[in-house]
Parts: C-alpha cells; structure tokens; sequence
C-alpha cells in the first residue's frame, strides 16, 4: 500500500471504514492524525483535500463533521486571556 501524504497513517481513511464510530473518538483519531502530519505541512490544504475526498457520500459521518470543525478552528485562533495575555513590565 501507498503512503498517502496527507494520512500518512492512514488515520483518516480507516475511521471511514469502522461502523458506529463515535464523535468522540473521530477527534481522538483526528488528534493523532494531526500530530502525526510532518512539519511545514499546510493543515487547511490537506484537509481540504481530506475533505474533497471523503465527504462526498459520507456527509453524516462523524469525521466529516470533526474535519470541518478543525478547518473553522485551525483558520481562528483564539487569544489568550488572563495572566499570559499581559504584558510584563
């Protein structure tokens, strides 16, 4: 089998294949998929790819979902409250 350079485990394609998986554990898989992605790679451009590849036909699928939250999240970081967002004087 080919290594796929955007799942180079294969993470993403298998949570595809297992029935009644579970919210919960697509973001554990997606989790481990991300950490797993080689330094400098472009996270929105392989889940776009992710994304055209896989949720046409599996719109209901759990990973889709957890895919295009990770797209929305990924593109807005949130700043940081509290003691760390203050300037040190």
């Amino acid at each position: 089998m080919e290594k796929d350079k955007h799942d180079p485990k294969g993470l993403i394609r298998e949570s595809y294949r297992i029935d009644g998986i579970t919210e919960g554990e697509c973001r554990s898989i997606f989790l481990d998929w991300a950490l797993s992605l080689p330094d400098g790679q472009e996270v929105q451009e392989v889940l776009s790819a992710l994304l055209d590849r896989y949720a046409a036909g599996n719109e209901d699928h759990p990973m889709t979902d957890v895919m295009r939250q990770g797209q929305v999240r990924m593109q807005a970081p949130r700043r940081r409250g509290g003691w760390r967002s203050r300037s040190r004087n």
